[in-house]
C-alpha cells in the first residue's frame, strides 16, 4: 500500500468489527511502514459535523434568518 493512502474499518481484535474507524466518514492514514508494522494518522480530537441535526446535539441552533410578517416583507 502506498503511502499517505486512507483506511477505513480499522480493527484490533479479530472478529470484532471496525473499532478504531468504523464510522461514516471516518478514515486513519497510512504515514510510514517498517516491515511488518505500519504507523497510521488516527483522526481522533477533530470531530466533523456531517449533517445539520450534529449541531443540534451541540446546543448550537442553525441561523435561518430574521422572521419577518408577510406585511412588512419586502417581496409582499
Amino acid at each position: 500500500m502506498p503511502l499517505g493512502m486512507t483506511i477505513h474499518n480499522i480493527k484490533t481484535t479479530l472478529g470484532r468489527g471496525g473499532q478504531l474507524t468504523g464510522t461514516v466518514g471516518v478514515v486513519a492514514k497510512l504515514i510510514a511502514k517498517e516491515g511488518k508494522s505500519t504507523t497510521l494518522k488516527l483522526p481522533f480530537g477533530a470531530k466533523s459535523l456531517d449533517r445539520a441535526g450534529s449541531k443540534c446535539w451541540l446546543d448550537k441552533r442553525l441561523v435561518v434568518g430574521v422572521v419577518m410578517n408577510d406585511v412588512n416583507h419586502p417581496m409582499g
